[in-house]
This record gives C-alpha cells, sequence and structure tokens, in this order.
C-alpha cells in the first residue's frame, strides 16, 4: 500500500467542482493514477479525519500541444470525485 500522501496529489478547484460540493457534497481531488478506490478512501479519511461514503474516480488522457513544428503531450492523470457522509465536510474547501 502507498504513503497517503502520495495518493492525493492536490485538491481540484474549479467552478464545477463547487457545483458538485453544493448540490452533491463531493470534493474533487487529483490523484495517483495506481492508486485505486480503496487507497483513495481511506487516504481522505485520514488526510481529513471524515467518513467517506462514495468514491468515484476518471481517467484522463494527456492531450496532445504543440508549439511551432514539435508536438509534445501533457500527462495523463485521474481524477477522484469523493462524497462524504453527512455532516462531514473538508475545511480546505471552506470559503473558495
Amino acid at each position: 500500500m502507498r504513503n497517503i500522501n502520495e495518493v492525493i496529489v492536490r485538491p481540484i478547484v474549479t467552478e464545477k467542482s463547487h457545483d458538485l460540493l453544493d448540490r452533491l457534497g463531493a470534493y474533487s481531488f487529483v490523484v495517483d493514477k495506481a492508486a485505486n478506490k480503496i487507497e483513495i478512501a481511506k487516504a481522505v479519511e485520514t488526510l481529513f479525519n471524515v467518513k467517506v461514503k462514495n468514491v468515484r474516480t476518471m481517467n484522463y488522457a494527456g492531450k496532445q500541444k504543440r508549439m511551432g513544428r514539435f508536438i509534445g503531450k501533457k500527462v495523463n492523470w485521474k481524477k477522484a470525485v469523493v462524497t462524504l457522509q453527512a455532516g462531514d465536510s473538508i475545511e480546505l474547501f471552506e470559503g473558495v
């Protein structure tokens, strides 16, 4: 099992993620590509001292970019949408 600090890379703070937070109480994170749902749930529970209800994951392919005649590729990444039990919240997202 991975270290919990390696599982969660960073939170996603966008308008779409705030809409999910308001409607469903779900928080979005960029996570390690090899992390599974169980590891993500345990990492969120231990880092933020909350109870996780549901974890949904999505894999994103990196887009192809070009600079003049050179073609490059952005990195592939994985997103996790974590729904918490009723009454729990993460202070990191409060007031943003």
